[in-house]
């Protein structure tokens, strides 16, 4: 094999690696521990004039009633401006809007942080060429991306 071809392959597993991919969700490991990813998640959508709508601390509420769960945190947000493109294609997209992001804390402590792909969303309400998906899906993944950077 030459050094392109090397090169290549060891750049597509170190994506797979750092990516996961599930009936349109990305998920993407973070090197950070939940509340940090949480943290930094939070930092980026605020740099980015985005609304942060609700922050869900899915363990608190499994504590306050004697149940026990990993972090598990839910970042609820976005902004007229890149949601309402893709609401003129389908307005049923709404029922998946605003954005949302996930950050959880696996069974072997690997922590992760996952968002519904804008495409997949797209395609779920019948508009998979809708032009405000593809800006949504680049938005989205410079925030993860940034998110879990070393």
């Amino acid at each position: 094999m030459n050094t392109l071809g090397s090169l290549l392959g060891l750049g597509l597993l170190t994506f797979a690696s750092l990516v996961q991919a599930a009936d349109g969700l990305v998920a993407l490991k973070s090197p950070h521990s939940a509340d940090q990813t949480m943290n930094r998640l939070v930092q980026q959508v605020e740099q980015r004039g985005l609304r942060q709508f609700a922050r869900i601390d899915h363990a608190a509420g499994a504590a306050s009633v004697g149940k026990q769960l990993r972090p598990t945190e839910l970042l609820i947000f976005g902004t007229p401006q890149g949601g309402t493109p893709l609401l003129e294609c389908a307005q049923s997209a709404g029922i998946d809007l605003p954005l949302k992001a996930l950050v959880w804390e696996d069974q072997a402590a690997q922590v992760w942080l996952g968002y519904n792909d804008p495409a997949h969303i797209a395609a779920r309400h019948g508009v998979a060429e809708c032009p405000a998906a593809a800006q949504l899906q680049q938005t989205l993944a410079a925030i993860a991306a940034a998110v879990v950077a070393p």
